[in-house]
């Protein structure tokens, strides 16, 4: 059974920086895309970053290209999201998931961990 668990969260004054990361473990990943999504208060969970686990290809929606880097150790079955300067709009829990190649569903998530940033 895949399970995956985030740390890193936390608070954080706009413009700091922090990493989250995805502990992934039940299964070997190598034909898997690991993510990251986040939900607002009051607003529809949203996609962020994804990395190919066997290739290492990567995107990311357009409001963070330049400031967050998602990358994987494969040893560690963990999935990284580096957060730099940060914006008080990037408040929100944030999830890891993860689903399988050729899939367009994420169908395994994770708990979840804040992320506030204070103007």
């Amino acid at each position: 059974q895949v399970q995956l668990v985030e740390s890193g969260g936390g608070l954080v004054q706009a413009g700091g920086s922090l990493r989250l990361s995805c502990a992934a473990s039940g299964r070997t990943f190598s034909n898997y895309y690991l993510g990251w999504y986040r939900q607002a208060p009051g607003k529809e969970r949203e996609f962020v970053a994804a990395i190919s686990w066997s290739g290492g290809s990567t995107s990311y929606v357009d409001s963070v290209k330049g400031r967050f880097t998602i990358s994987g150790d494969n040893a560690k079955n963990t999935v990284y999201l580096l957060m730099n300067n940060l914006k008080p709009e990037d408040t929100a829990v944030y999830y890891c998931a993860a689903r399988m190649t050729g899939r367009a569903k994420y169908d395994y998530w994770g708990q979840g961990t804040q992320v506030t940033v204070s103007s």
